[in-house]
Parts: C-alpha cells; structure tokens; sequence
C-alpha cells in the first residue's frame, strides 16, 4: 500500500479504506469521495469559508438565508429565504460540507452550509 489515504473528515480517524470510488471510515461509517475530501482542503486553504456570492465569512457575522432551506429531523419545516441569522460560528468539523453554526430564529442552533447564506453588511 504506497498510497496514503486521507484521515477521516467526520472522526479525524486515520483507519479509512477505499470502497469502489467511496472513501470509508469504519469508526463512524461516513463514506465520501476524494474529490469531496480535497475540495474542503483547497476551501480551507484558500484563506477561509465565503458565502454563496464569494464573500468571507468570519466569527460574528450576520447573514441571510439566500434560498428556502428544508429541515430534516427534530419536527422538520423550511427556514425561508430572506431569514437574517446574526452572530455566526464558523466550524471545520460539522456534519457533511456544513460549515456554519448558528442560532436561528425559530428554529434554534443549527449548522448551515454556507452555499446557502449571503454576508450582510454591518
């Protein structure tokens, strides 16, 4: 085995075997493909998380939900476009590409994906 491979993105487990084109993590089960696995390394990289327009994202920011977002678990619902979401967290290890976590209004705390939120300006 010449190749190294990646450690796990969800458990950091170093433990990952290929399964067809999947990568697996046999810790926590999540499957995810090398070109997902250096997407978020080169996003990381490339100086930090930007919302869906290319703006970058910091600790505190106040964003607004660009398109209607259905909920899955925990009783379900949409967060509607248009939702101002205020005092952000950028996180690194959220479940699948979701990079945001937030309070938001009539909802709770969640994580977002940060494709799906516009910075809005102070």
């Amino acid at each position: 085995m010449g190749e190294q491979l990646p450690p796990c993105p969800q458990c950091a487990e170093a433990y990952t075997y290929e399964q067809g084109a999947l990568l697996v993590c046999p810790m926590c089960g999540h499957e995810w493909t090398p070109a997902d696995d250096t997407a978020s390394e080169d996003r990381q990289e490339s100086g930090g998380i930007t919302d869906a327009v290319g703006n970058r994202l910091a600790d505190g920011d106040t964003v607004s939900i660009t398109k209607t977002v259905k909920i899955k678990g925990g009783g379900g619902g949409v967060i509607k476009a248009g939702t101002k979401v205020r005092g952000i967290r950028l996180i690194s290890d959220g479940v699948g590409d979701h990079d945001i976590d937030a309070n938001v209004p009539g909802f709770g705390r969640m994580q977002l994906r940060s494709s799906v939120v516009k910075k809005v300006a102070p």
